[in-house]
């Protein structure tokens, strides 16, 4: 078996699909009853697929997506409609989020360190 697609629900699918196409450089290229697709990359989909209800609570799994200047990223992500989330600031990770609250990390292309509690030095 392997991962064919990642889904994510979404009141708006079409509004949250553009914002990670803008994210990724990765267009829209299908839409399907309630999905939205990006392109397939690294044999890996990504869909939105129309949900009832908003979000509630903290996801159980997020996307890590990379960046030569994490920091430099953040404000590209909050100029797409996503924000910062300073909850998380102490674990030393920049978590963002997209414009419906869904969890994400901005992380180094290259190497980072972590402390014995899973903190990361990457933005000190």
């Amino acid at each position: 078996m392997r991962i064919n697609a990642l889904i994510v629900d979404a009141g708006d699918p079409e509004r949250l699909a553009t914002f990670w196409s803008e994210l990724l450089g990765r267009p829209i290229v299908g839409r399907m009853g309630p999905y939205v697709w990006l392109r397939r990359e690294n044999d890996l989909g990504l869909g939105f697929q129309q949900a009832a209800g908003p979000k509630s609570g903290k996801n159980r799994m997020h996307f890590d997506v990379s960046s030569p200047d994490p920091a430099a990223e953040q404000q590209r992500v909050e100029t797409l409609g996503g924000r910062r989330l300073e909850q998380y600031a102490d674990g030393g990770f920049l978590v963002m989020a997209d414009p419906e609250g869904n969890e994400f990390c901005i992380i180094p292309e290259g190497p980072f360190e972590l402390d014995d509690e899973g903190c990361a030095d990457y933005l000190s």
